[in-house]
């Protein structure tokens, strides 16, 4: 019998807690913000240490530029992953003004 791997949990925008968020076998993983008129800042991500080099933290910056881009609001990234994350995909660039 072949098993499929499980579907990867979606990330959900927690607007409570001002974060997007993803459960991963290792626990939550998490992208926090701040929205204001017009801007979405991300301040930090963390993702348990199992489940890093899983590309979690990259979903979690995926979806938030991907809102971003959806309601016209510029990123401004104070986190260093999305940072490094914005050096490997210049394609979302045009979203960002930095700080």
């Amino acid at each position: 019998m072949v098993r499929t791997p499980d579907p990867v949990p979606p990330v959900v925008d927690n607007v409570a807690e001002s974060r997007f968020e993803t459960q991963t076998s290792a626990g939550t993983a998490v992208l926090e913000y701040k929205r204001s008129e017009g801007h979405l800042a991300l301040n930090h991500t963390e993702v348990p240490p199992a489940a890093r080099e899983r590309g979690v933290g990259s979903r979690l910056v995926e979806a938030a530029f991907a809102q971003a881009r959806e309601r016209g609001l510029k990123v401004t990234p104070y986190c260093p992953f999305v940072r490094r994350y914005l050096e490997r995909h210049p394609e979302v660039k045009p979203l960002v003004e930095m700080p």
